[in-house]
Parts: structure tokens; C-alpha cells; sequence
């Protein structure tokens, strides 16, 4: 069987599983006479979600331009220290102990600390983001930049290639595959970020949605919000498959028929 042909039937298997979840929760909701402000059904769910739907759009995009954002300056500054850290093998420890300090700091701390410092406006959120998504990203580059072979590493110094050069003509496609692991991570956590960057204040986004949805007990509204949280954090996901499908061909090649 092809590499296509299992995942058409992954995903239909993923879909019916998703359906069947919903079907036994509309199904034990109206069985069990459950209040909507203890559990709504998931169709109660849905006419929220249709009854409104540009003003859940816009919390949509403002959410996920914030976590777009938050990664992408995560993911930078995560590969410039992985690419520091590489080039100078010395500095490795004294990195790597400041990135873990940063890791172990709680951001349910630090999100309202800087919404002091610099407002309720986009800027906290996309740095609760990238601090949020740094620390895999870093990882995962590092490992992944000193992975490749040690004869391939010597190949390259016999053709007197410089440090930069192995870097970018060896060393970054033997960490492509570990890039994208970090991505799978990273990207969901981008968007956990930005929602807990919005519940200490913020105009707009699904993050204040969920806050008022919850101050006012209204758990349709928090159930939508996490519905479309729940699929962009999907979509995100199989979309880095998909990326790295695409730009790591090699690894696929065990499932070519």
C-alpha cells in the first residue's frame, strides 16, 4: 500500500473517530438532561459557532496572528542560538543553562508582568509565544545540527570547506528532520501561548473570548472557542507533515510501494 493511500485511510479513520466522540456526547448529554452551563451539547456548540460567525472569525485570526508571529520569533531566535551554539561547541553549556532557566519560569507569571510593562496591545502576547515555543525548537536544532555523520563532517573538511559552509551545505538538511519535530511541537504551543497572553488582557482574540465566555458561566461560547482552538492546532499540525513530506523526501522513501 502507498505512502497516499494510508494516509487517505488515516484520515477517514481520524474522521469518523472525531464523529463517533461527538455522537456519544450529544447523545449522553441529552440522555443525562446535563445543563448548558455545566456541559452544552455539541450541536448548541454549533448554533453558537453559526449564530456569530464573523465575530469568531475575527477573535480567529487575531489569535492566530499573534501565535504566527510568537513562533516565528521563537523560531529564529531558537535557530541563531543553535547555529552560535554549533560554531562555538564552548559556549553549549552556558546557553543551554540560561535556556532551561527561561523554560522553568512559569509564563502564568510572567504574561501578566509584562502586560504591565508594555500594554494590552500585541507585543506581550507574541512574547509569551516565542518563549513559549523557544526552548523545543532549540533542542531540537541543536541535536539536530550536530547529528550528521562524522565522515561527512571530515568529507567536507578535506574539500576545505569552512565551518559556514558545512553548516549550510551539511549540517542544515541533517537537521531538517529534527526542525520539524520541534515544529510539531511548537506550533499547538504557539497557540497555547497566545490564549494565555490574552487572558491577562487583551481587546480581541479567542483568548478573551474564553475569559468572558467563563466569567459569565456562558459555556457555549467557551466551547466554541475551544473547538476552533482545537482545530487550527490540527490544522497546523498536519500541515507541518504535510512541509516536511515535501522538503524531506528521503525519509519517505520506505513507504513508496
Amino acid at each position: 500500500m502507498s505512502g497516499a493511500l494510508r494516509n487517505d485511510k488515516g484520515a477517514r479513520t481520524a474522521a469518523l473517530t472525531v464523529l463517533f466522540a461527538f455522537l456519544l456526547w450529544e447523545i449522553g448529554v441529552r440522555m443525562t438532561a446535563t445543563p448548558v452551563y455545566l456541559l452544552p451539547a455539541p450541536s448548541r456548540i454549533a448554533q453558537t459557532l453559526a449564530a456569530q460567525p464573523g465575530y469568531f472569525a475575527v477573535a480567529t485570526l487575531v489569535t492566530l496572528g499573534e501565535a504566527l508571529a510568537g513562533l516565528l520569533l521563537g523560531l529564529t531566535v531558537a535557530l541563531a542560538v543553535a547555529v552560535l551554539v554549533t560554531l562555538r561547541p564552548g559556549a553549549e553549556r552556558g546557553v543551554m543553562a540560561l535556556a532551561i532557566l527561561v523554560k522553568s519560569t512559569p509564563l502564568a507569571a510572567i504574561a501578566p508582568l509584562l502586560t504591565i510593562w508594555l500594554g494590552f496591545g500585541v507585543t506581550p502576547k507574541v512574547i509569551i509565544t516565542a518563549l513559549l515555543t523557544f526552548f523545543p525548537v532549540l533542542v531540537n536544532a541543536i541535536v539536530g545540527l550536530q547529528s550528521a555523520e562524522s565522515e561527512m563532517v571530515d568529507l567536507m573538511r578535506t574539500y576545505r570547506a569552512t565551518p559556514w559552509q558545512t553548516l549550510v551545505h551539511l549540517r542544515f538538511w541533517t537537521a531538517l528532520p529534527y526542525l520539524f519535530a520541534a515544529l510539531r511541537v511548537a506550533a499547538p504551543l504557539a497557540l497555547v501561548g497566545a490564549v494565555i497572553a490574552e487572558w491577562t488582557g487583551a481587546s480581541g482574540g479567542l483568548g478573551r473570548i474564553m475569559w468572558l465566555a467563563y466569567s459569565n458561566l456562558n459555556l457555549p461560547y467557551m466551547f466554541a472557542a475551544i473547538w476552533i482552538l482545537s482545530l487550527a492546532g490540527a490544522t497546523t499540525y498536519f500541515a507541518i507533515v504535510w512541509c516536511e513530506q515535501r522538503l524531506t523526501p528521503w525519509r519517505d522513501r520506505s513507504a513508496q510501494p
